[in-house]
């Protein structure tokens, strides 16, 4: 498993672009790459993607001048002088994908490739979190996670990591597909699935065709880390050629979470069983969402071959990542649970769920969760419903029309301060005029409304 940190020449990077190799020294290694001049670091392979809104050939000068190593590119024309490497291709965007796929295969890391409709993105980081224990791990970063982020971390092996650990993200048929034969995965896990992205789709069943193709490609020596407690996952156990391992929340699995109690906003105590092997769990990590994510980490780790042991620390030193369900004590007096990272339905009922076990004056503040086309009204209105069902005190709808419809279906159900405001620019300055001391307060939303900015003005002066 794995090897020897390593650089390809210039001329195994053009055969890896499946280019020419037009100027400069064939022996001259590369490493790295860039697609961005902002943010290229000298010594970067230069990669020119064309895109809806830039093309990259015009940023081609200015990589030089910044430092790069060489440049790819499909137009020639675009390099006037230099004496770098300088790769031609007839896609720059296929030909990152191609050469990403030689790194990860030259590397010899063991990749495990995460997909599913929540929760994928905490699941990767408490997975490389507990590999790390023992392995060198790499993970990508934020959510580079779709035909040109995930690339761009895949090069990042030059480095040979034992385990890499990568988010998978889709927004349409045939995306994950693609990815999967770039990444080649060794270990494939699926959390779940839920409605989020449902606006590019017909139907839930439709978007678990589309998560199905994480286990395109597989072969015998390949594992399925398998949501035992998602029936359109499970149901789709019974056909892979490899491995399998079921995992899940109070449900007959490989690794499972049993006897879960909640510790309120100190998080979650649990017992975890690895096989049958039944130790007690403690994570600060709240709600039983994240009891599943940790599940799903630690079947991943269990057959890495770490320890219990080393499981069962790891699982106590987990802290969350930034507006996920972080939770900062205000200088106000109120405590407010940041999970202004992203959204939909199922997570916000959970995140809901967990607010209800909190001490307190219960307060939502709640974005509107995009990308869920025509059902969206419908979705915002049956979460509004729940608020009022578990007692939520006060609620504040942020966006259009579907936040609206939130709203509307929590003040009818009897929820007693209820507030629609346009954006989260209004609800951070409506925000501090509401919340008082002794309230537990839960800001939720999209990415693309934005309510991170709610939690600063709450949180201002506490961290």
């Amino acid at each position: 498993m794995s090897g020897q940190p390593f650089a390809l020449t210039a001329r195994e990077m053009a055969d890896a672009f499946g280019g020419v190799l037009g100027y400069g020294a064939e022996t001259q290694p590369l490493t790295t790459v860039s697609i961005d001049t902002r943010t290229l670091v000298p010594g970067d392979l230069y990669v020119a993607i064309r895109g809806p809104r830039f093309d990259g050939h015009a940023f081609v000068a200015e990589a030089i001048a910044r430092g790069a190593a060489g440049v790819v590119v499909s137009d020639p024309a675009a390099v006037t002088a230099t004496h770098l490497p300088v790769i031609v291709v007839e896609d720059t965007l296929r030909g990152l994908q191609e050469a990403a796929r030689v790194i990860r295969r030259r590397s010899g890391s063991t990749v495990v490739a995460i997909t599913g409709s929540a929760g994928k993105t905490t699941t990767k980081e408490i997975t490389a979190t507990l590999l790390a224990r023992r392995f060198t791990t790499f993970r990508n970063r934020g959510n580079l996670n779709n035909h040109i982020g995930l690339p761009l971390s895949l090069f990042e092996l030059h480095s040979a990591p034992q385990f890499a650990v990568m988010e998978l993200g889709m927004s349409g048929f045939g995306e994950i597909s693609r990815l999967v034969s770039i990444a080649e995965p060794g270990v494939r896990v699926w959390t779940n699935v839920g409605e989020a992205h449902l606006g590019f789709f017909s139907s839930v069943d439709d978007i678990a065709i589309a998560k199905q193709e994480i286990l395109e490609g597989a072969t015998s020596t390949d594992v399925f880390i398998a949501n035992a407690g998602d029936p359109r996952v499970a149901a789709r156990t019974g056909g892979f050629p490899g491995q399998v391992i079921t995992f899940g929340v109070d449900v007959a699995a490989d690794v499972a979470v049993t006897d879960v109690q909640s510790r309120g906003l100190d998080g979650t105590s649990a017992r975890l069983s690895l096989r049958g092997d039944v130790h007690a769990v403690e994570t600060r990590l709240l709600g039983t969402a994240n009891l599943a994510n940790i599940a799903a980490a630690s079947a991943v780790a269990l057959h890495a071959g770490l320890a219990a042991d080393d499981i069962v620390a790891g699982i106590a030193d987990l802290a969350p990542a930034a507006h996920r369900g972080e939770v900062v004590r205000a200088p106000g007096g109120w405590v407010v649970v940041d999970d202004a990272y992203n959204s939909s339905p199922s997570a916000l009922v959970k995140a809901l769920q967990t607010l209800a076990a909190a001490p307190g004056r219960h307060v939502a503040l709640l974005g509107e969760m995009l990308e869920l086309g025509d059902f969206s009204d419908r979705y915002h209105a049956q979460c509004g419903t729940v608020a009022a069902e578990l007692g939520v005190a006060l609620v504040v709808a942020v966006g259009g029309s579907p936040a609206r419809a939130l709203a509307d279906a929590a003040s009818a159900g009897g929820v007693r301060i209820v507030h629609h405001v346009a954006d989260s620019a209004a609800a951070a300055a409506l925000a501090r005029s509401l919340v008082r001391p002794g309230d537990a307060v839960l800001v939720k939303g999209s990415r693309g409304i934005r309510m991170e900015a709610v939690v600063a003005a709450l949180t201002e002066g506490a961290r």
